[in-house]
């Protein structure tokens, strides 16, 4: 495999992020998250802010029955009559493609494994964790305190599983989508990277020589 791209979903407080960083830094391969924020930002005159409360959240309610589908490019005449949500994801979209159209790399979140659906050389991983770890995760590394840790899983993991089944019509986190799904409460982040990577390279001989 000359080229692939490896998206990352993943829970919140199971290290998911950490994982696509390690992985990327492992491969040899860039990594996405925050950044594309920035480049969406530049593309679609939104602000960073904005677009950074929005990310994988939906408003509360919608003034629309229109779905992001009837429109081919974030920059085609009826973008500018889509709702501001829309705009964010037709936008996001269109960088993800982007990314992955230069090469390898690791993407983190944003619905990238649907928009890349059509890539042949996609792997898909979703990451989870036990709700006990995922509480120890996010007082030790986001300074939450216990009760506070459980309310931000429930209220970000919920946003995230809506934001995914309304712009993808699919069960955020089910096997059925994903090549992929470990549980890092079992694995830790380090042994994660080592399982992606043995299936890259088991899968693709020589994978390891082609990106170091």
């Amino acid at each position: 495999m000359d080229e692939f791209v490896i998206t990352i979903s993943r829970e919140y407080g199971s290290g998911g992020r950490y994982v696509g960083e390690l992985l990327a830094k492992e491969l040899g391969i860039p990594f996405y998250d925050k950044e594309i924020i920035h480049m969406v930002a530049e593309r679609s005159g939104l602000s960073e802010d904005f677009i950074e409360k929005s990310d994988e959240n939906l408003p509360n309610t919608f003034l629309h029955n229109l779905k992001y589908s009837a429109y081919s490019t974030y920059d085609s005449i009826a973008f500018y009559d889509t709702p501001v949500t829309d705009k964010v994801f037709l936008a996001q979209s269109a960088v993800i493609k982007e990314l992955a159209s230069k090469g390898s790399c690791v993407i983190v979140g944003r619905c990238a494994d649907y928009i890349l659906r059509d890539v042949p050389e996609l792997v898909t991983v979703f990451i989870r964790g036990t709700p006990e770890d995922k509480v120890d995760r996010a007082v030790k590394y986001y300074g939450l305190s216990s009760d506070k840790a459980v309310d931000r899983i429930k209220k970000i993991d919920k946003s995230r599983k809506n934001y995914y089944k309304y712009y993808t019509n699919r069960v955020w986190g089910s096997t059925d989508y994903f090549d992929l799904v470990i549980n890092t409460s079992f694995t830790g982040a380090d042994s994660a990277v080592d399982i992606i990577a043995t299936m890259l390279r088991t899968a693709k001989p020589g994978l390891e020589e082609q990106h170091r």
